[in-house]
C-alpha cells in the first residue's frame, strides 16, 4: 500500500512514462486519433459543437468535460472569444473558459481556428493529462489534486486564481490546515491570507514547489489516512507494495510554521 505522497511521487518522478501508459490505452488512443483526424474539418462554432466526439474531447482536455451539458454557455464563452475585455470567458473566475476560447479562437482566426498548431498535438497532451489526473484521482483523491496544483502553480500570478479554483483552492486549505469555512470571508481578505501564507513567486521555482506539494500531500494524508492505496499498475508499470510511511510527522517538521 502506498500514501499519498509515495503514490504522488512514483508518478511525478517519471511522468513522461505515466503519460505514455495512459496515452496507450485503447479508449484514450482511439479518441485521440479520431480527434487529429477531424479537427480541422471543423470551420465554426457550429461545426465544433454538431461534432459530439469532438466537442466532449476537447472540453475534458481542459478539465471541463462536467460542463459539456451546458452548451449554450459554451456557445457563448466561444463566440465571444477573449480579445475583449468584455468578452464572456475573461469575466468567469474559472480560467480554463478562457483557456479554451483561446485555444479555439474562432472569433480572431475565423475557419483557421482549428489549424493552429495549439489545437493539434497540445489538445491531445491535454487530454492525455487530464486523464491520468482523473485516473488516480479515483484510487487517491490526494494525488490527483498534488498532480493538479503542480500543473497549475507555475502560472499562477495572483491570490484569486486560487481562490477561484476549487482544487487549488484545497490544496492551499489543506497545506496550511485553513479550515474551509474561511471561504466565507470577504474575498480580499482571504487573498491577504494567501499572500500571507505563500508567497507565489515561489511557484515557478521548481525546488520550492515541490517542497510545498510535500508538505500538501503528507497534510492530506493525516486528514485522510483511509485514502492510502496503491496506484493501478497501469500508471507506474508494475505491482508495486509499499508500506505507509512512518515519516509524516518528520516531514512536517521539517517545514517552518507560518508555511514559508
Amino acid at each position: 500500500m502506498m500514501n499519498t505522497l509515495t503514490s504522488y511521487t512514483l508518478i511525478a518522478k517519471d511522468l513522461p512514462r505515466s503519460l505514455a501508459r495512459v496515452s496507450a490505452e485503447p479508449a484514450v488512443k482511439r479518441d485521440s486519433e479520431y480527434y487529429l483526424k477531424n479537427i480541422q474539418n471543423v470551420k465554426s462554432v457550429d461545426d465544433f459543437m454538431k461534432d459530439t466526439r469532438l466537442y466532449n474531447f476537447a472540453l475534458k482536455s481542459f478539465g471541463l468535460g462536467d460542463m459539456a451539458y451546458a452548451k449554450a454557455f459554451i456557445r457563448k464563452v466561444l463566440t465571444e472569444g477573449i480579445d475583449s475585455n468584455e468578452a464572456f470567458a475573461n469575466k468567469l473566475n474559472d480560467g480554463r473558459y478562457k483557456e479554451l476560447a483561446t485555444a479555439f479562437n474562432f472569433v480572431k482566426y475565423g475557419d483557421k481556428a482549428t489549424s493552429q498548431p495549439g489545437t493539434l498535438q497540445p489538445i491531445v497532451d491535454k487530454y492525455v493529462r487530464q486523464t491520468l489526473e482523473v485516473e488516480t484521482g479515483q484510487q487517491n483523491e490526494g494525488v490527483r489534486l498534488a498532480l493538479y496544483f503542480a500543473r497549475k502553480a507555475p502560472a499562477i500570478t495572483n491570490a484569486y486564481e486560487i481562490l477561484g479554483d476549487k482544487a487549488l483552492l484545497e490544496v492551499f486549505q489543506t497545506t496550511f490546515s485553513i479550515p474551509a469555512q474561511t471561504s466565507g470571508m470577504d474575498i480580499d481578505r482571504q487573498a491577504k491570507m494567501v499572500e500571507d501564507k505563500l508567497n507565489l513567486a515561489d511557484l515557478k521555482d521548481p525546488a520550492k514547489l515541490a517542497k510545498l506539494i510535500t508538505r500538501f500531500t503528507a497534510m492530506y494524508e493525516m486528514k485522510n489516512p483511509s485514502t492510502s492505496t496503491s496506484i493501478p499498475s497501469l500508471l507506474v508499470g508494475g505491482s508495486t507494495q509499499i508500506g505507509i510511511a512512518d515519516s509524516i510527522l518528520t516531514t512536517l517538521q521539517s517545514f517552518k510554521l507560518g508555511g514559508r
